[in-house]
């Protein structure tokens, strides 16, 4: 699979995991605090860090009705456009946003979700567009964003196989040329038993396309999985302190965590290497504990060699333990002291064992 390049960035198997700091509305209304995440987003290790461009009124209605209102979770009793007025990240702050983010030398981008936020977003010259997994059935929306020609990574959550097929099918056809997917289970928190991670080289094969993790869950641990099985991209709620609450804030990140996060999957992609068995270069200076076989006794030279005058020990100077029979009975042309390690060159010209 070809590596995709969001700001300069290569991503794919042979690079290690991108990772994604999600600001989300983890800001709680604060531009301040918006610029401090993305901050320390960078110092803690992560490839990019991601907003979300909307506002109350492009995502749903001011509206009482029934249907508009969330039981149970963690926002529980509010009202769609109460939540969606209080986690936005205004338009107005996108400019400064993405101005500092440049300045301190991480990668921002923005999960747009309407044509609105897209065209904002353009304006702003943003390297790349994330589409949420609520909006993964907005086709059309779908279509907008890809006919920017820009890298896409499209989260998949709650998506049935055909509805994965059809959101990808609405990117491709309409220009995107670059495709990244992203297993997601939508629950906020995530149960780690749940995730399901075998999805992603199933997605992989199935699709033809890098495929990655937003992962909800209280852990990194599927997070280090998930780059085991083939991850290419990891999504991870970010969050200065989960004391200062918001709506994200009990499924997201401290800065400590994302250090943990960007060095224990880094180690994961590492500890993959190749297939190989040749010795590695870490082993070579331990090869000399292995068994070999020495001489346990004095001999004199025209000795034959029987059993118990050799042994088969560490270190491992001596010939490999396999040839132990193929050296008794063998007569030793010089003297041998205890302690000497086996080698051809002390007995009788004979033909040496093929290895």
């Amino acid at each position: 699979m070809n590596t995709i390049s969001i700001a300069n960035r290569e991503i794919g198997s042979n690079r290690p995991p991108y990772i994604i700091a999600e600001l989300s509305a983890n800001h709680n209304g604060k531009i301040e605090r918006a610029l401090e995440t993305i901050r320390l987003a960078k110092e803690s290790g992560a490839d990019a860090i991601k907003i979300q461009t909307y506002t109350a009124d492009t995502m749903t209605i001011d509206c009482d009705l029934e249907d508009f209102q969330i039981h149970g979770g963690l926002w529980d009793g509010y009202k769609l456009y109460d939540l969606y007025k209080w986690a936005e990240t205004p338009f107005e702050w996108h400019k400064e946003i993405f101005d500092y983010a440049k300045k301190i030398g991480i990668t921002l981008f923005s999960t747009p979700f309407d044509e609105t936020a897209v065209d904002l977003l353009e304006d702003l010259n943003t390297p790349a567009y994330k589409v949420a997994s609520f909006e993964a059935t907005d086709l059309p929306l779908i279509r907008y964003i890809a006919s920017t020609k820009k890298p896409m990574i499209m989260s998949t959550g709650m998506a049935n196989l055909t509805e994965i097929e059809e959101m990808v099918d609405a990117a491709k056809t309409a220009g995107c040329k670059d495709l990244i997917l992203l297993h997601c289970i939508s629950s906020y928190p995530a149960p780690v038993d749940q995730s399901n991670l075998l999805t992603i080289p199933d997605m992989r094969n199935k699709f033809g396309v890098q495929v990655g993790l937003s992962d909800h869950t209280l852990t990194n641990t599927a997070s280090i999985v998930s780059v085991v099985l083939g991850a290419t991209v990891i999504e991870k709620h970010f969050i200065l302190d989960r004391s200062l609450k918001g709506p994200d804030s009990e499924f997201s990140i401290t800065p400590e965590e994302l250090k943990f996060l960007c060095r224990d999957t880094k180690d994961a992609w590492l500890s993959l290497g190749t297939a190989g068995y040749e010795r590695k270069p870490a082993e070579e200076a331990n090869a000399k504990f292995r068994r070999s076989l020495y001489f346990v006794e004095d001999l004199k030279a025209g000795q034959v060699i029987e059993k118990h005058h050799i042994r088969r020990i560490r270190p491992g100077f001596g010939l490999p333990p396999k040839f132990e029979m193929d050296v008794v009975g063998k007569k030793v042309t010089v003297d041998i002291s205890r302690g000497t390690p086996v080698s051809w060159d002390l007995f009788q010209k004979i033909e040496i064992p093929k290895d």
